[in-house]
């Protein structure tokens, strides 16, 4: 689980929430007319704008990055010096045995295992590399999509309540009520937008370099065991990833 991501999101609400509380009550912020307009018009734009399908992928991706654990490119590093062990120790042949989940990673090791030249395997996680950013993109792109639509639906309610508003200045008892979907549109959109959507697009555009980086390491590891597959060499070559104050001495 990250973290983070789930405390930031969890303390953004709270703050609202607390605000609201410390001022009125909860009821006052909802009102039916403003969810359909909101809500119902977001999913209408968004299943409009985008295949059903990549919508779906979209909010798992979304929902993902809350109960997956943020890898550390240090771990990664650790696995690439294992691998060089035990290649060191039982051979490059033993490495088409290693259980991973890790597919890219089995991928890697079954090259190494091959004796696959360097330029196969750099042109093998490239193409991974292009497609992890191709699926990536569209879930990102859905994000701010949705990051864009609601406050613009939050606009259009806003307008929506003003006109009720104006057309019935008549009588002083039905402005309140329009005048409160006018506002509270507007108030969910705001939400919406700037603790929701566009921090989990951001947050999925910040995995994205993770992973490609992730793809990298395994490439120059695969390389280095390759080349020589000496643990140590393998280790100071990877470092070179990490800030200097995360390097450790090999051994």
């Amino acid at each position: 689980m990250d973290v983070a991501t789930l405390f930031g999101l969890v303390a953004g609400l709270a703050m609202v929430i607390g605000a609201i509380m410390l001022g009125g009550t909860l009821r006052l912020f909802f009102d039916v007319h403003a969810v359909m307009i909101v809500f119902g018009g977001t999913l209408a734009a968004t299943c409009v704008n985008f295949p059903f399908e990549e919508v779906l992928q979209a909010l798992a991706a979304g929902f993902k990055i809350f109960t997956s654990r943020q890898v550390k490119d240090s771990e990664v590093i650790g696995i690439m010096v294992r691998l060089a062990e035990i290649s060191r120790r039982e051979g490059l042949l033993s490495l088409q045995n290693v259980v991973t989940k890790n597919i890219i990673l089995k991928k890697a090791c079954q090259l190494i295992a091959d004796n696959a030249d360097h330029k196969l395997i750099k042109e093998t996680l490239m193409i991974e590399i292009a497609s992890l950013e191709r699926r990536h993109a569209v879930a990102q792109t859905i994000f701010k999509r949705l990051g864009l639509l609601t406050p613009a639906l939050g606009l259009m309610g806003t307008l929506i309540g003003l006109v009720q508003m104006f057309s019935r200045l008549d009588d002083p008892k039905l402005i309140g009520p329009s005048m409160s979907v006018a506002m509270i549109c507007t108030f969910y959109g705001s939400v919406l937008s700037t603790l929701i959507f566009t921090p989990i697009g951001g947050k999925l555009a910040a995995r994205t370099l993770q992973e490609q980086q992730h793809l990298e390491i395994i490439f120059e590891g695969a390389k280095c065991i390759l080349e020589n597959n000496n643990p140590r060499l393998v280790y100071e070559k990877l470092s070179s990833f990490l800030p200097p104050r995360e390097r450790k001495t090999y051994g």
